[in-house]
């Protein structure tokens, strides 16, 4: 892994890894901060400033920020999550001072505009109005509504139309002001990139930036709380998500929840896809995921289904999760590691995938994971150990249950909770 790392006296952190046999460079800068450090009336505001960004600086109009870097064949773009902001380029390796230009000059000299927010706004409202009409979007942000009742963790990114619509160029800045600054900003790219010279042209275009914040950035401590939350729509399919309080990125059993969730739900090997999808054809799709974040984590499973299969599916993922805490195959382990070891691998021939991990890594952990350090984490996780976790996070735990379209014959969560914690119980729309 050839990567060097250098602090600038401003705080702000430069990381590259140089991958010689590329032309292009993927580069961006990382911000640790997303929706979660959001102020009770700033919801939404985080997002909103990612796509202000790009709506004109001191130099440089909206159109002007656009066709310089397709000029050039250069990709720009941006992305907004609970604890994180990013914002990142793709360009040819001649092209990396205007790549870092361009991005500098769109978080140090962004004007905020009121004609372009106003415009913005109208543009949010509407993806507002399509993630509403996507029902796939709708029971996971219910999910985390339920999950994290009355938190900033539970709030969808996008914000609601009323905040939205209440934003003004002086709230931007002061978000802006308390969270982008250089202690918590990380600039990376890999590929074709010479470290000496990047941390130069770095240091002379992010001199603008704040080294502390104006007031100290909130961080809501996490409270999982779980519940029910259902939403019957006229849908041809039922989505469903069920799920659990996960493991945060710094605990013991982050990477063996990884693993567990890879098992039974990560490819079409996986127990559920096989069981649920393959042998019985329950459903079209169904998969399970965990999620880590600074504090907290959910561990899930989501199904898309006919609402008249509902009665059957609930009953059979629950005996799949039983099964988990009773008995994991050891060629179950070795595939699930061998699925993450292509997937690191895979990634180091992405320059964009290799920036991504990089900074993620330098924000939760201070440091570049190498790839071989990862699966020696990896190689400590036994039977024992999936078998354990999996009794504590499925049946020790409150679940959460997020279901939109037709679920008239989705079993309470009482029934399901129930049937979680007595073995050989099925819920009663099953029995029934």
């Amino acid at each position: 892994m050839n990567v060097e790392i250098t602090r600038l006296a401003s705080g702000l952190t430069v990381v590259t890894e140089t991958m010689p046999h590329l032309e292009s460079v993927a580069l961006g800068v990382w911000i640790k901060s997303g929706s979660r450090n959001e102020t009770e009336d700033e919801h939404g505001i985080a997002h909103l400033l990612e796509h202000m960004a790009f709506k004109g600086t001191a130099r440089r109009s909206a159109r002007d920020i656009a066709e310089e870097i397709e000029n050039v064949g250069g990709e720009l773009n941006a992305a907004t999550s609970t604890e994180t902001t990013s914002y990142y380029a793709r360009v040819l390796r001649d092209n990396v001072p205007l790549a870092v230009d361009i991005l500098a000059d769109i978080l140090t000299e962004s004007e905020f505009d009121e004609e372009e927010l106003r415009r913005e706004k109208h543009v949010i409202l509407q993806e507002i109005g399509a993630a509403n009409d996507t029902p796939d979007d709708v029971v996971f942000d219910k999910f985390s509504e339920v999950a994290y009742r009355g938190q900033t963790l539970g709030r969808p990114i996008l914000g609601t139309p009323d905040t939205v619509k209440s934003f003004t160029p002086g709230q931007i800045r002061n978000y802006l002001s308390r969270n982008y600054t250089t202690d918590r900003m990380f600039v990376v790219a890999a590929g074709a990139v010479d470290h000496t010279t990047f941390v130069k042209q770095v240091e002379e275009r992010f001199a603008r930036l704040p080294m502390t914040p104006s007031v100290p950035p909130v961080l809501e401590a996490a409270r999982y709380i779980g519940g029910d939350v259902r939403e019957t729509r006229d849908l041809m399919d039922a989505q469903v998500l069920l799920g659990f309080e996960g493991k945060a990125y710094h605990m013991r059993d982050f990477y063996c929840s990884q693993i567990l969730a890879n098992i039974l739900g990560g490819g079409m090997s996986s127990r559920l896809f096989q069981e649920v999808r393959e042998r019985r054809g329950l459903c079209y799709s169904v998969y399970a995921f965990h999620w880590g974040f600074s504090d907290t984590g959910i561990f899930g499973i989501h199904a898309a289904t006919g609402g008249n299969e509902l009665p059957t599916l609930v009953p059979v993922i629950i005996d799949e999760l039983r099964k988990s805490s009773e008995t994991i195959h050891q060629q179950e382990i070795d595939r699930a590691r061998a699925q993450i070891r292509a997937q690191l691998l895979m990634g180091q021939e992405s320059p964009a995938a290799r920036a991504g991990q990089i900074a993620r890594q330098m924000m939760l952990y201070g440091r570049p994971i190498p790839n071989p350090e990862m699966m020696e984490r990896l190689e400590g996780i036994t039977t024992e150990r999936l078998t354990d976790l999996a009794g504590r996070l499925f049946f020790d735990t409150v679940p959460t249950l997020s279901a939109v379209g037709p679920i008239e014959q989705l079993a309470p969560l009482t029934d399901i909770s129930t049937a979680l914690a007595t073995p050989g119980i099925q819920t009663k729309k099953a029995a029934g």
